[in-house]
């Protein structure tokens, strides 16, 4: 048994890793000649402003008493410059954002890794291309940058990380430090013969990263008198930093200025997915080169959001975030970055059209490069007869394109030179995602192969060691033939012979060799098979079919909850129904109603809005009271139906009871001091961390006996979770376990039904390390049923209160009481923790239903394995490539959340075991209960 779940463990690794492969491959190519306009520039110098977490709305649109909450850069729109929305890709987080911004491409999932700190891969960008690069802001953004640089002109100016604190006093310090360094640079630099001189050289880019905004909004929502405060703060800080170079120049009129934000933030103060709000932000230009504010009379754009600004009359240039960077680049005169995707955006600059058609032609020639050597590298480890080149952008049409945009530009027919040179950037793009996507189908159908052959082996198992479907059927044994081995053997030479002649990956050998084993043990089991067929044939195909749609349909409702969550509430209702078309409800009428107000209880979670949109800390509150009631009410019936209970099992009760009043008392007080801007008291911290620690050590303090343990297994965990709670969500593991517990008696009942003659007490049964395997039984078609149970408890546990596939369903209030530094990997396992909190209960209940029916964990945990594979294998084949970013990242997110949890599954089976079966004594040694 452990042999095959380590099997299975690796099985699905593979097909988990895979999707990394097939879509998560970073794009980036090297090789590429450095690409410059030979012109010269119109700026010496670039001023970028990066408004970390700021809305385009926020910026544009004009308070309650029509007034601008950004003057400054208000009047730069109507008087200086030229302004658009900067159209943002998911992820929308920090890092990306900022590649995009200054590298001009867009950031691959491999940088999730390293937490979008580090280079995961080595990338060129406008600060290596610069001659020196000063920068202020964040430790979190800037060193990316500089360590990523030849040579050493990057230069980098950070705050301590303890200064991003969410429940800071004032988050607007982190760029008042931004703007205070700025100018102390200026004035030192005065008295400073050898930093005069370089920040008076050509080609120099000065940044200011501003993470201000970012933080209030976290901490205050955007909506909030601290977020639109901190726009003030900024638009201020901006226009003193504009006065500073123009008075150091001399007014040299050599400075261009670029103002926007890396991405937006939702109105619940999160940001990682692509909602407009997280995806549209602010673009603000002037000074050198760049074109004044023009006058217009309509302009055409799919949003109301000119008129809403009240910007109709002035000319809106929208652009891609990573068009940016060649913006940058073509406006100092440095190379563009050799791996930047972005077109430039002609439309903003104020220079004669040979610069502009001089300036297109070098974008068009360097994204052209990128081209050329990914087909290159492709052509090299393909088979001649096998590889397809991009046919949209032959050799001849590249010099053909080429050709005639250098004639238009030497004929003065700059107009239609840029066009063609658009359509050459296009086709390029086009061609570069058509190789980096080159051998996503031979992956595919290689993951795909595996996943069914593996399927159908834990369908085998099932059928042939945990069933009595092939029991009776004639089985005669014969000799074993040589045949079937040596074709597979013959098979997995010939893949192995031809991935080493194409030079491909190892991970490429995995992914083709994986399914020789798995369908040679598929095919062994051929009288099995046989078996099945003459065991199918025997039953009346009415009733074959009709299973068969059961299950069809059940899969399919789990697949549509991951895009619907209300899909969770129609099965939650028909759940409740069970008992009324079962004889469940004559046998026992209090289950029956327990299990149906509870199944219709917990389908009001899902049609909720999404948890931190509304946080609620009464709804908390309320929460940990009716914890603290419903245990004083077990603790009462528990010491009138028991006379040994003892002082040691009370006092376990009541520490739990103690740790609950904690975890209010801690919500309440932190969510005060957050209010007044105190930040999170030491004590608070100490006493989060103290709760979190003891979770998961405290109920091996209480009795084995089913009922008590899984009560004090709930307790404590209810006391973390009220910790990691701002809202009704704290609502939700409370709701949930009193379903588990009228699911456990329900499933007690249905043995009366069925065949099984030996059946326990609830109140006698206790969990064992050591299980009597002698009271397992063969599976039956119910247990398909208990499967199915267990699987959308499970997704239930996931989305009841929140869509995960989206990152910014995770609210960072959700940790203030654990932690207010900006920390995201600490901060990351606090909210996989509160999302795990569920399932953990929900596999503990799963553990007492297979104690109760008797049940071997292996048997049922295959069934499950078997729906689970079944639901990957749907979001493998709905994950996309195409549309929008939104629903790319969605179907990506889909699969990744399956195949973690049936990964995930085999470990929390492990700790819902240690969690119930082992004891520890206050006194003494721990012991074990036996059956």
């Amino acid at each position: 048994m452990l042999l095959f779940f380590i099997l299975g463990l690796l099985v699905h690794f593979v097909f988990f890793a895979s999707i990394f492969d097939i879509y998560f491959t970073s794009p980036l190519v090297h090789g590429m000649t450095p690409q410059f306009t030979p012109l010269p520039p119109p700026a010496r110098r670039l001023v970028l402003f990066v408004a970390d977490g700021l809305r385009a709305d926020a910026l544009y649109e004009l308070d309650e008493d029509g007034n601008s909450r950004a003057p400054f850069i208000r009047n730069i729109i109507v008087h200086e410059g030229s302004w658009g929305v900067s159209h943002t890709r998911v992820p929308t987080e920090s890092r990306p954002g900022h590649v995009a911004l200054i590298a001009g491409f867009y950031e691959d999932v491999s940088a999730v890794a390293k937490g979008w700190k580090e280079n995961p891969v080595e990338f060129d960008s406008l600060f290596n291309e610069s001659k020196y690069t000063w920068s202020w802001g964040s430790p979190d953004i800037l060193p990316m940058f500089a360590k990523g640089a030849s040579g050493d002109h990057v230069y980098t100016h950070s705050y301590s990380a303890e200064r991003e604190d969410f429940g800071a006093r004032d988050a607007t310090k982190l760029d008042t430090w931004v703007f205070d360094n700025v100018k102390d640079f200026f004035h030192a630099a005065r008295n400073n013969q050898s930093l005069f001189s370089k920040i008076n050289e050509e080609k120099i880019v000065f940044f200011l990263h501003l993470l201000g905004i970012d933080t209030n909004g976290h901490a205050h929502r955007p909506y909030s008198r601290e977020y639109k405060d901190n726009i003030k703060k900024v638009d201020d800080g901006v226009k003193e930093i504009v006065s500073i170079f123009k008075h150091f120049y001399g007014n040299d009129g050599k400075t261009t200025f670029i103002f926007t934000s890396d991405h937006g933030m939702t109105n619940w103060g999160s940001h990682g997915a692509g909602h407009p709000s997280e995806t549209l932000t602010p673009l603000v230009t002037w000074g050198a080169g760049i074109k004044y504010p023009q006058r217009v009379s309509a302009q055409q754009f799919d949003d109301t959001f000119l008129k809403e600004w009240k910007l109709e009359n002035w000319k809106r240039l929208d652009v891609n975030q990573a068009d940016i960077a060649p913006l940058m680049a073509s406006l100092i005169g440095v190379p563009f970055p050799l791996n930047s995707v972005g077109t430039l955006p002609v439309d903003y600059l104020n220079n004669t059209d040979l610069f502009k058609a001089e300036s297109m032609f070098t974008n068009a020639v360097q994204i052209l490069e990128q081209f050329k050597v990914k087909m290159t590298q492709k052509k090299e480890v393909t088979l001649s007869f096998f590889f397809t080149p991009f046919k949209l952008l032959s050799d001849s049409k590249q010099l053909n394109i080429l050709g005639k945009a250098r004639s238009y530009i030497k004929q003065q027919k700059y107009d239609e030179s840029i066009s063609l040179c658009k359509e050459l950037i296009h086709l390029a793009l086009k061609g570069l995602s058509y190789y980096h996507t080159y051998d996503r189908f031979f992956l595919g159908i290689n993951v795909v192969t595996g996943f069914v052959g593996w399927t159908s082996y834990v369908s085998l198992s099932i059928i042939k060691s945990h069933s009595n479907l092939t029991r009776g059927v004639s089985k005669e044994v014969k000799k074993p033939s040589h045949l079937l081995p040596c074709s597979f053997v013959a098979i997995g030479i010939l893949v192995v012979f031809f991935l080493l002649i194409q030079a491909c990956p190892w991970t490429y050998y995995v992914y083709c060799l994986l399914p020789v084993p798995i369908w040679y043990a598929v095919l062994r089991e051929f009288r099995v098979i046989q078996d099945l067929v003459a065991s199918l044939l025997t039953f009346p195909p009415s009733h074959f079919v009709g299973y068969l749609l059961a299950f069809t349909l059940g899969i399919e409702v789990l697949v549509l909850s991951f895009f619907y969550r209300y899909m969770l509430t129609a099965g939650l209702i028909a759940f409740a129904s069970w008992p009324f078309f079962t004889r469940l409800w004559t046998q026992a009428k209090i289950a029956s109603l327990s299990w149906t107000f509870f199944s219709l209880l917990l389908a009001v979670f899902p049609l909720m809005p999404v948890v931190g949109r509304k946080p609620d800390i009464s709804l908390v509150m309320g929460a940990g009271l009716l914890v603290l009631l419903l245990s004083l009410f077990v603790i009462t019936s528990l010491i009138k139906r028991k006379d040994n209970f003892v002082n040691e099992e009370l006092l376990v009760h009541l520490l739990q009871m103690l740790s609950t009043v904690l975890s209010m008392l801690v919500v309440y007080s932190t969510h005060s001091s957050l209010l007044r801007k105190q930040g999170l008291p030491l004590l608070n911290q100490i006493v989060s961390w103290t709760i979190l620690a003891s979770s998961l050590v405290v109920p091996l303090l209480s009795p084995t006996i089913l009922f008590q343990r899984l009560f004090s297994i709930l307790l404590s965990l209810m006391s973390t979770y009220l910790l990691l709670s701002t809202g009704y969500e704290a609502l939700f593991p409370l709701v949930l376990s009193c379903l588990m517990f009228a699911w456990i008696y329900m499933e007690q009942e249905t043995l009366q039904q069925s065949v099984v003659s030996h059946r326990q007490k609830l109140t006698s049964i206790e969990f064992s390390c050591n299980m009597d395997i002698t009271q397992f039984r063969q599976l039956y078609l119910d247990d398909i049923r208990r499967a199915f149970f267990l699987v959308f408890f499970l997704v239930t546990a996931f989305f009841g209160t929140g869509n995960i596939a989206s990152i910014n369903s995770f609210d960072l209030a959700s940790v203030y009481c654990f932690l207010t530094v900006f920390n995201p990997f600490m901060m990351g396992a606090l909210m996989m923790w509160k999302i795990l909190i569920p399932f953990v209960l929900v596999m503990c209940a799963f553990e007492a239903v297979q104690l109760t029916t008797q049940l071997s964990s292996k048997s049922l945990f295959l069934i499950v394995l078997v729906i689970s594979d079944i639901m990957a294998l749907h979001f493998f084949f709905l994950v996309k490539d195409e549309g929008s970013w939104l629903d790319i990242g969605t179907s990506i997110s889909h699969y990744v959340i399956v195949m973690s949890m049936t990964i995930f599954l085999v470990f929390l089976n492990g700790l819902a075991q240690l969690l119930t079966t082992k004891e520890l004594k206050l006194c003494g040694k721990s012991k074990s209960h036996l059956i």
